[in-house]
């Protein structure tokens, strides 16, 4: 199955390995895809919301034709890893063209994007760096994958 990640910016040099491996191990798993769309530069106060449209533009634009679009965002709904292992088994199963994860920049992602999104989950109760939260969601995208082929990593009971 295709999952797309499209990401606002680049991942910073401290994290840029380990983002890697686990992206390039999820897509043993699934037919992965990351995309990074420009990160808009000089939010001057009232000027998010500029930014903001800018980078959720960019966004809906690289969304590949018939995913579904799932938001990371702090105010969205909280899984684990074995309901997001059951979500994209699931997903495959019935042969869906795949899912696309949105994870904004420094600002959130717009309004534009949330409204698009058929989901909305978050990765932590947390605020994460958007770094930080591609790291950590490329992680759960190959425990997923270990999990949907009853492989030993995920040692979670649940």
């Amino acid at each position: 199955m295709r999952i797309q990640v499209i990401v606002v910016g680049k991942a910073g040099r401290l994290l840029e390995p380990a983002i890697a491996e686990y992206e390039a191990r999820a897509g043993r798993y699934w037919s992965l895809e990351v995309v990074e769309v420009k990160e808009e530069r000089g939010a001057r106060p009232g000027g998010e919301a500029r930014v903001m449209a800018a980078e959720g533009q960019r966004v809906l634009q690289r969304l590949a034709t018939g995913l579904e679009l799932i938001a990371l965002t702090r105010t969205g709904d909280s899984w684990n890893s074995t309901r997001l292992a059951q979500y994209l088994g699931r997903a495959a199963l019935e042969a869906r063209p795949g899912v696309a994860f949105a994870i904004g920049g420094a600002l959130g992602l717009s309004d534009s994007v949330l409204r698009g999104a058929a989901r909305r989950l978050r990765l932590s109760n947390f605020t994460l760096p958007h770094d930080v939260a591609r790291l950590l969601l490329a992680e759960q995208l190959y425990r997923a994958g270990t999990i949907v082929r009853g492989e030993p990593y995920h040692k979670g009971t649940e």
